[in-house]
């Protein structure tokens, strides 16, 4: 499928950094753990999202070749004081709007280095926005609070993750993703509350030659079902698939292997 325009993109950005914001400015706990990324308390979780848009805003401003060290980037770890909302939220808000004003002031096509060889302003555009949908998840989900994404956006982080995997068999061979070959089976993502106009369904094909997609209803090995936002979720792990919001039909232990080994984001 076609990405979604650029300008769609840092639009996109901007409101998913507001709604992160309005997390941050709660009343959670800054220092709770984020149950899907437990490695990270809210806050370091805000500070990793925050310190990834400024990396990227100032890749993209400087057109970089190469990657950019952590350390050249102003501002990355952010603010000083911890465990103060008003702090972590000013901080967020002004890397979020560096980033925006990057992109779209370089626009699409513009020169920038990737990991992926997709070497242009576009790339970090669809990349951030996906990098926000989920990690706001990961914070919003933390924080008791309700999760949603539009339906064109969530869509597109799961062509996303499945251009991800291609990229990651044909570049990276010894990472998990080459168990993923073998002998022919499919998944199917059906969600079951959107119209014709976004297509999202998938089908996954899985065989000695690698992952194969394409959007469409086809019978699979396994299926997972469920609502939109809930069909993403799961897919990157940030569902269990035993949660009421999903239903997985077939060979449930295809879907885990799957989810096992697509291990990015």
């Amino acid at each position: 499928m076609t990405p979604l325009a650029h300008d769609r993109y840092c639009d996109e950005i901007a409101d998913q950094v507001g709604r992160l914001r309005s997390v941050v400015t709660s009343g959670a706990d800054l220092d709770g753990t984020v149950a899907t990324t437990p490695e990270w308390s809210l806050e370091q979780l805000v500070r990793h999202v925050g310190g990834a848009l400024r990396w990227a805003a100032l890749m993209v401003r400087t057109g970089a070749e190469e990657e950019m060290p952590e350390e050249r980037v102003p501002g990355f770890g952010g603010p000083g004081v911890r465990g103060e909302p008003t702090a972590l939220d000013a901080w967020l808000a002004e890397s979020g709007e560096l980033l925006v004003e990057a992109l779209r002031e370089a626009g699409p096509d513009a020169g920038v280095w990737s990991w992926a060889g997709v070497r242009n302003a576009g790339f970090w555009a669809r990349r951030m926005t996906h990098e926000m949908t989920v990690h706001r998840a990961d914070a919003t989900l933390a924080a008791g609070l309700p999760y949603e994404v539009a339906p064109d956006v969530a869509a597109d982080a799961i062509d996303e993750w499945l251009e991800i995997v291609q990229w990651a068999q044909r570049t990276l061979p010894e990472d998990t993703v080459r168990e993923l070959r073998g002998p022919h089976r499919s998944i199917h993502l059906h969600a079951v509350d959107t119209g014709p106009e976004v297509n999202a369904e998938w089908s996954i094909e899985l065989t000695e030659e690698g992952v194969s997609w394409r959007r469409g209803h086809e019978k699979a090995t396994v299926a997972l079902r469920g609502p939109l936002t809930s069909v993403l979720l799961a897919f990157y792990r940030r569902l269990p698939l035993d949660a009421p919001e999903v239903e997985v039909l077939g060979d449930r232990e295809l879907l885990e292997f799957w989810l096992e080994r697509a291990t990015f984001g």
